[in-house]
């Protein structure tokens, strides 16, 4: 199942081990944490390895150089396919992975490389050279992911439990959004029962980019 979390626009690094052990059941097998003070930057996971049990799996997982960032929960089921092609132009992978190949794909293509990706997935991205954080998420909505705006900055997870450890985040009640909860059974578009915490919808992306958010 896997769980991420993180941060942009704001240098705490202290939060990200809590943030991720409120996630512990989504995954069990391991814990990773990953930080830049200098960018402002932090992304966590907790791991259920399925693909490559070995620790060349261990996330957050970076290119060679550093420019590239990833913390992903899901999978993508044609990424065999994509590694063959990528290894043929010559590209050289350090694990079995799929996260590997998301992170070689944008490598490639940038933000093309999301509608390549078939499979079920939450993904957080840091692009060092552009200076910005990519959250996506799968067209069918299957793995979740929250984020809630703080001024300049951005804080998210795939669970909100793993917002509210974070201090300053409001728990206030959404009285609209339990309006329509009540009606529906769910709450539609971007809210979510909290006031000010969001969900990212299905078959979108959200880029941080130096404190604004497209």
């Amino acid at each position: 199942m896997c769980g991420i979390a993180g941060y942009a626009g704001v240098d705490d690094p202290g939060i990200l081990h809590p943030m991720a052990n409120s996630m512990v059941h989504r995954g069990p097998d391991d814990v990773g944490v990953w930080s830049d003070s200098v960018e402002g930057v932090g992304l966590a996971h907790r791991r259920l390895s399925i693909v490559d049990l070995s620790s060349a799996g261990h996330q957050p997982m970076s290119v060679a150089d550093g420019a590239l960032c990833i913390a992903y929960n899901g999978e993508i089921y044609d990424f065999e396919r994509h590694r063959r092609r990528l290894e043929a132009r010559g590209v050289v992978f350090r694990s079995r992975t799929d996260t590997e190949v998301i992170l070689r794909l944008y490598e490639e293509r940038g933000l093309d490389a999301l509608q390549s990706l078939n499979g079920m997935f939450a993904i957080a991205l840091w692009d060092r050279r552009r200076r910005r954080l990519i959250l996506a998420r799968d067209h069918a909505g299957i793995k979740p992911l929250y984020y809630v705006l703080q001024g300049q900055s951005i804080y998210f997870a795939s669970e909100i439990k793993a917002l509210l450890v974070v201090p300053g985040i409001p728990n206030a009640l959404n009285d609209g959004a339990l309006a329509d909860y009540l009606t529906f059974l769910w709450v539609p578009g971007e809210q979510t029962l909290l006031a000010g915490i969001r969900k990212l919808e299905p078959g979108h992306y959200l880029i941080w980019e130096q404190g604004r958010v497209t």
